[in-house]
């Protein structure tokens, strides 16, 4: 079996926050999900567990952190194309998002924007040029620092 990542959010409304997912493109795992979690597949190895504060809780001692008043995490989305960037977070918002919390990153080779979902956790939306990308870190860098 390949290995598999679940994202834990603390959320406090499910189903405000399972709609803002979705319009990520994630579908609901209902084998998971009940009136405290929602399990939601991003790809066959990427979840998100969308968990009440009562339920997070549950598996940790620490206090859940305030994601509008601090940074905690960034969770970055891959997208097929710049257009779908735009696409994906006019849905976004549409489920209840903030549109570019932080500003647009426009830079060619690479674009993206950032979404504040409704707990204020900051989702990123990214494309990268598929040449670039093969080129690797170095090649990226150089076309980054002549867009700017």
């Amino acid at each position: 079996m390949s290995r598999m990542i679940f994202v834990n959010l603390p959320v406090r409304n499910l189903q405000k926050s399972r709609a803002f997912v979705e319009a990520l493109g994630a579908v609901n795992e209902p084998k998971f999900t009940d009136e405290t979690a929602a399990c939601m597949k991003l790809s066959d190895s990427i979840f998100v567990m969308l968990l009440t504060h009562e339920k997070f809780s549950q598996f940790t001692p620490r206090p859940i952190a305030d994601a509008n008043a601090g940074s905690e995490v960034l969770l970055c989305l891959s997208a097929d194309s710049r257009e779908s960037v735009d696409s994906t977070l006019e849905q976004a918002v549409a489920a209840g998002g903030t549109a570019d919390p932080s500003p647009k990153q426009d830079y060619g080779v690479m674009y993206g924007r950032s979404i504040a979902d409704p707990d204020g956790h900051i989702w990123e939306i990214m494309w990268m040029d598929a040449t670039a990308a093969e080129q690797g870190k170095d090649a990226v860098a150089e076309a980054i620092a002549t867009a700017i």
